[in-house]
């Protein structure tokens, strides 16, 4: 009996840091799209956590090793959300479904929790190797999920346009973020999806 005891002690020790570390996560996911790499820092990360920032070092070795976890989960976050769209329509109306769910006012306008690609891509050339893996990851994730729409796909032509359509779809998000009007913002989105669009 006694042995059992600190057992589960120790379980609900290691549950209880194991949900604060995935909290952490969670915020600093957010935070990054938010505030970039560069705008996030250990102490408001904790803070909005509610915990101590002496906590931090608990759970990371740096602050390099709670980016790049960040990174992994914004990605992951971002993916989960397409996939859902995806999964939702039919076949024949994946890749619109996607286009429209991807350059919705909605997507344009909630930096925090959309895609890491458009809030983070110029800044992520200069973070650490763990970052740029995520990235690049999750850059082939989506293209391969996008080439899986196309009635072409497996073959050279449907992986191309994938691309394209991948780099087109982030240029315009960020287009429509940076600029300061709204029916430009619009127009931007509007025209990528009747381009991008399946004909």
């Amino acid at each position: 009996m006694m042995m059992i005891m600190p057992k589960v002690k120790h379980n609900a020790r290691a549950t209880a840091k194991e949900a604060s570390h995935q909290r952490i996560v969670s915020v600093a996911a957010r935070a990054i799209r938010r505030s970039g790499y560069d705008g996030t820092g250990v102490a408001d990360i904790m803070k909005e956590a509610g915990l101590t920032h002496g906590a931090f070092y608990a759970h990371f070795a740096s602050r390099e090793a709670m980016l790049a976890e960040a990174a992994i989960r914004a990605c992951a976050e971002s993916a989960a959300a397409v996939s859902g769209v995806v999964a939702s329509v039919p076949t024949e109306q994946a890749l619109k479904s996607m286009l429209r769910a991807y350059l919705a006012p909605e997507h344009v306008e909630n930096v925090e929790s959309g895609c890491p690609l458009a809030a983070l891509g110029s800044e992520t050339r200069r973070q650490a190797p763990e970052v740029r893996r995520a990235t690049t990851l999750h850059v082939k994730a989506m293209v391969d999920l996008v080439a899986r729409q196309s009635p072409e796909w497996g073959t050279p032509a449907a992986h191309q346009r994938a691309l394209l359509t991948i780099a087109a779809m982030v240029g315009t998000l960020v287009l429509a973020r940076v600029v300061d009007e709204r029916s430009l913002s619009a127009s931007l989105c509007e025209a990528a999806l009747k381009y991008l669009g399946p004909a």
